[in-house]
């Protein structure tokens, strides 16, 4: 079985981005009237998704994804609670709607109520609706909501708390992502989702967040970033630190995945993270779109890159499939329950 644990909508009905343009409008106009979402029908969900998602998940051998709400979207920079709320409630809704239509291929993971500096009230609330009611096995988690200024505290900090007191309670993990840059120096998608991603593994290797949580269970994504790169300096500054040693530090709870668009990068992550840190991810559709010039193919049909690592069967298993039901145990419920 394939299992892609990194997935976005970026294909979501009109009806769901002009809600998101109303809210946006009603904040700069307060005058205007307060928007309400309008959910998508049943048959618009499928077009946006059959024709899109499911079909290159299906073109490239994939059996699930882990699908959440557009990351760029998410908009935690925007600081009205209200707004937030009601942003999360009706992109997790749309997800659950994907998922009701096609629960053989997609696995919801929610989008949290968050804002610069705001309380985590809404967000542990958002985080039991969608995985007690709604079904959903993860959640995203922003360690940036003001987009680029990094005005909230580190992810080991107390402030963070209670999130991980209902992720531990309720055995479900993070994707450590943020959203849209607020920073013309920072783009979006090259530069501040992968120094968000760096910064954050930065964080865990200072603090101590694992012995306080030991069951906790953090994904970062697109390879993780430049760690995988700069492996030693980790390595050299846990000891300048007085640190502990980074694999027994961190590696029980951190996870990569397999969001790299070329095979030197994919093989530098298996090498450093080695097979049981890693799961398989596209981010279809995602980041990164269109054929490679070089190689005649999508630049995000990474499982092409994983296949060229040449693992034995085992480790094979574990990237593409086990350890994501491992990290996701509420997945890994579901599948069984299935018979899969």
């Amino acid at each position: 079985m394939i299992i892609d644990c990194h997935g976005h909508f970026t294909t979501s009905p009109v009806s769901h981005t002009d809600f998101r343009t109303a809210q946006l409008a009603r904040l700069s106009d307060p005058g205007l009237p307060e928007p309400t979402p309008v959910a998508a029908g049943d048959d618009a969900v499928r077009d946006a998704i059959e024709n899109n998602q499911l079909k290159v998940l299906r073109e490239r051998g994939g059996d699930l994804m882990l699908f959440s709400p557009q990351a760029s979207a998410m908009g935690h920079h925007v600081a009205d609670p209200a707004t937030a709320v009601a942003w999360a409630l009706s992109c997790n809704d749309l997800v659950h709607q994907v998922v009701r239509l096609f629960p053989e291929n997609f696995a919801g993971v929610c989008q949290l109520p968050q804002t610069p500096g705001g309380r985590l009230d809404g967000c542990v609330a958002e985080l039991r609706r969608c995985v007690e009611e709604l079904g959903f096995v993860g959640t995203n988690l922003n360690p940036d909501p003001s987009g680029g200024r990094w005005s909230d505290p580190p992810l080991t900090d107390e402030h963070w708390y209670p999130l991980y007191e209902a992720m531990v309670e309720l055995d479900v993990p993070a994707m450590v992502h943020v959203s849209a840059s607020c920073s013309p120096n920072s783009h979006t998608l090259g530069s501040h989702y992968l120094a968000a991603d760096t910064a954050v593994f930065m964080q865990l290797l200072e603090g101590d967040l694992f012995a306080r949580f030991p069951t906790l269970r953090l994904v970062i994504p697109h390879g993780g970033g430049a760690v995988p790169y700069h492996w030693g300096r980790y390595r050299g500054l846990a000891v300048r630190l007085g640190r502990p040693p980074v694999a027994e530090h961190l590696m029980g709870n951190v996870f990569f995945d397999t969001c790299v668009y070329h095979a030197p990068g994919v093989r530098l992550l298996h090498e450093i993270a080695g097979a049981d840190n890693i799961l398989f991810a596209s981010e279809m559709l995602g980041a990164v779109r269109g054929t490679d010039p070089a190689t005649g193919h999508s630049w995000d049909d990474t499982k092409r890159y994983v296949d060229a690592l040449d693992l034995d069967e085992a480790d094979r298993r574990k990237v593409f499939e086990l350890n994501t039901r491992r990290v996701y145990p509420r997945l890994d419920a579901r599948l069984a329950a299935a018979g899969r």
